[in-house]
């Protein structure tokens, strides 16, 4: 009996000390799995000339995606920079206050597309600028958005745009998200959390096939800024 007993508690001391090991040696290596987690949204590839330069909506306080469009637009990437945004009223929104950033930044009024338009998400923004850059004949665009935001966004082009339009991804730094210790901070920890639930629900919608099943576009508004000067 007392023998039974001892192999009982042996065995489970064996068993946790086979649990432990493991996630001790997690623990001891927690932070290059974190930053491989945070780095692994941020995609950036190589610039090529284009016929516009992209800028996604919804930009923080520091206008980071404006700061990196308007680095692009300088070293004469493209001659024309595309500021997407929402509507906040029916008169302004966020298109004109990218352009401000842009313009703040050394891009010529004369070379800034406002373009406002309804969008509630990655997916609708980017129907809206489908119609957009079909419509302008355009074949290539850098597409300029947040580094966390980058990998959603590439895959929900790659499915909304047509084929014959090459879409180049291009990281903005941004000064809420750093991949390297994203977890150190409340802000990080929430980017990256609703990045990975928007990732999953990017996947979900292009599988049951959202795009094609007569979901309606974000209409752009005409507006008297949103063509160049």
């Amino acid at each position: 009996m007392k023998s039974a007993q001892r192999g009982g508690i042996i065995f489970r001391l064996m068993f946790l000390l086979m649990l432990a090991v493991p996630l001790f040696g997690i623990y001891l290596v927690r932070h290059p799995l974190l930053r491989f987690a945070g780095d692994w949204w941020v995609v950036d590839e190589r610039p090529e000339r284009a016929d516009a330069i992209v800028v996604l909506g919804d930009d923080n306080f520091g206008g980071d995606r404006a700061a990196r469009a308007a680095e692009l637009y300088r070293a004469n990437w493209a001659p024309m920079v595309v500021a997407s945004g929402r509507l906040l009223r029916p008169y302004a929104g966020i298109a004109e206050l990218i352009g401000r950033d842009l313009e703040t930044r050394g891009v010529p009024q004369n070379a800034i597309l406002r373009f406002p338009q309804r969008a509630e998400n990655t997916r609708e923004e980017a129907q809206a600028l489908r119609d957009l850059v079909t419509s302008r004949g355009w074949h290539r665009i850098l597409l300029v958005t947040s580094n966390y935001h980058t990998r959603r966004a590439r895959y929900i082009f790659s499915k909304v745009f047509p084929p014959q339009v090459t879409v180049i991804t291009v990281s903005a730094h941004d000064s809420d998200y750093d991949p390297d210790d994203w977890w150190e901070s409340r802000q990080g920890q929430k980017l990256f959390l609703l990045e990975s639930a928007g990732y999953v629900a990017a996947v979900w919608e292009s599988w049951r096939g959202a795009s094609s099943a007569g979901a309606s576009p974000a209409s752009p508004v005409p507006s008297p800024a949103s063509s160049a000067k």
